[in-house]
C-alpha cells in the first residue's frame, strides 16, 4: 500500500499526534509499505523527526493564524477547505494513494470529503468524538467507560472502529523492553518525570519543586529522580539548572523512553499517549491533565484504579504532588495499580 499521513506538531498542538503517527508509520514500513508525511510548517513544529526517521516529508506552507478560527480549529492555522486543497495538491504529486491517515483535532468530515476522490480509503485517529468523520477506519486507542457508544452517529455505517488500549500505538522498543523487564515489588526507588515534548503549562517545574521539598524533608532521601523534557520545551535550560541543583538526573529528547519507564517505580506525567506506554509496562503514575481532551480519559482511568489523577493543570499545585507521592510511596498503594494495568493491557 502507498500511504500518506496528514498530521502536525507545534507549540500549540504539542508532539503527541506526530509521535504516534511515527509509530504507526514504522509498522507500515516494516510491512513493506511506503509512507509519506504531509505536515504544515507551524511554530515549534518537530517535523524534522520525520526526516530523521527516514520517511518522506512534504511541508505545507507556513500560515498566519486566521482570527476567525476558534477552539481546535486554531491548531490547523488555516480553514479546513484551504488545508484540504493544499493537501490534495501535495498528494497528487505522489501518485495513487491507497490509505490516507489523518490525525488532527482540527479536521473533520468537510476536509475528508474533499480528499475522497484522491485516495482509496481514509483512516482517522481521534479521541475527541466531537465531530463527524467521513472515514473507513477510525482508531481511538484510549480508555473510556463508554467507548462503545462514543462514535455513534459520527462515522459512516461501514466504518471499522478500533477502540481501546488494545489498539495502542506503541513503539517497538516497548515490546522489546517488556520481554526482559524486572518485576516491581512496590518499593519506591526511582521516580520518572515527563510531561510531554512541549509541556506548555510547565508541569515539570511543579514536579521538581515538589520532589525537592520531599527530599529536603528526608522523605525521598534514597530515591533517584530522572527528569525528561523534549527539545521543544522552551524552559529546558532552566529545568536543567534546577535538576543539577537538586541532584536529579536531567535528560532531553530521549530515544529510550521504554527503558527509562522500566527502570522507574513511579512516574509523574500527563494524560496523553504516554498513558498507554506506562500501562503497558505496568508503571504507576501520578497524572495531571494538561489539555481538555485528556480530562475524561484521566477521570475514567482513575475510576478503574489505573492512575492517581490530580486534576486539570491549572488546579494542580506542587503541594498536591507532594501529598500524592506521600500516599503512593508504599507497596500497598503501588501494587494494586500495577495489577490493574496488567489486567487492562494483557
Amino acid at each position: 500500500m502507498n500511504i500518506v499521513i496528514r498530521t502536525d506538531s507545534s507549540t500549540l498542538i504539542g508532539s503527541g499526534h506526530l509521535m504516534r503517527c511515527l509509530t504507526l508509520a514504522e509498522r507500515y514500513r516494516k510491512d513493506g509499505n511506503p509512507v509519506t508525511f504531509v505536515c504544515r510548517d507551524l511554530p515549534g513544529n518537530m517535523a524534522y523527526l520525520v526526516s530523521d526517521k527516514g520517511f518522506a516529508l512534504t511541508m505545507l506552507p507556513a500560515a498566519e493564524e486566521s482570527p476567525d478560527l476558534t477552539g481546535y480549529a486554531k491548531c490547523l492555522a488555516v480553514t479546513q477547505e484551504q488545508d484540504a486543497a493544499e493537501t490534495i495538491a501535495a498528494i497528487q504529486k505522489i501518485g495513487l494513494i491507497d490509505r490516507l491517515v489523518v490525525d488532527s483535532y482540527a479536521i473533520g468530515s468537510n476536509w475528508e470529503k474533499q480528499l475522497r476522490f484522491d485516495v482509496t480509503e481514509i483512516m482517522v485517529i481521534d479521541d475527541l468524538a466531537n465531530r463527524q468523520h467521513d472515514c473507513d477506519i477510525l482508531l481511538d486507542q484510549n480508555f473510556y467507560l463508554n467507548k462503545e457508544s462514543r462514535y455513534q452517529g459520527l462515522v459512516p455505517e461501514h466504518c471499522q472502529l478500533l477502540l481501546g488500549p488494545k489498539y495502542a500505538l506503541l513503539r517497538e522498543e516497548f515490546y522489546q523492553v517488556r520481554k526482559s523487564m524486572r518485576v516491581r515489588d512496590g518499593r519506591l526507588r526511582n521516580i520518572l518525570v515527563f510531561y510531554g515534548g512541549v509541556d506548555a503549562t510547565d508541569e515539570t517545574s511543579k514536579a521538581i519543586q515538589a520532589l525537592q521539598n520531599l527530599r529536603d524533608t528526608g522523605v525521598l532521601h534514597d530515591v533517584q529522580v530522572t527528569v525528561v523534557v523534549g527539545a521543544s520545551n522552551e524552559r529546558k535550560e532552566d529545568i536543567a539548572s534546577r535538576c543539577k541543583q537538586a541532584g536529579f538526573r536531567y535528560l532531553c529528547q530521549v530515544s529510550n523512553m521504554a527503558e527509562l519507564m522500566a527502570e522507574a517505580d513511579l512516574m509523574l506525567g500527563a494524560g496523553g499517549s504516554t498513558t498507554w506506554e506506562r500501562c503497558f509496562l505496568g508503571l504507576p503514575a501520578i497524572v495531571t491533565a494538561i489539555a481538555e481532551n485528556q480530562v475524561q480519559i484521566c477521570e475514567d482511568c482513575a475510576k478503574e484504579g489505573l492512575i492517581f489523577y490530580l486534576g486539570y493543570w491549572d488546579k494542580v499545585h506542587q503541594e498536591d504532588i507532594c501529598e500524592a507521592i506521600n500516599k503512593l510511596r508504599v507497596p500497598s498503594q503501588l501494587l494494586p495499580m500495577q495489577r490493574k494495568m496488567s489486567q487492562l493491557m494483557g
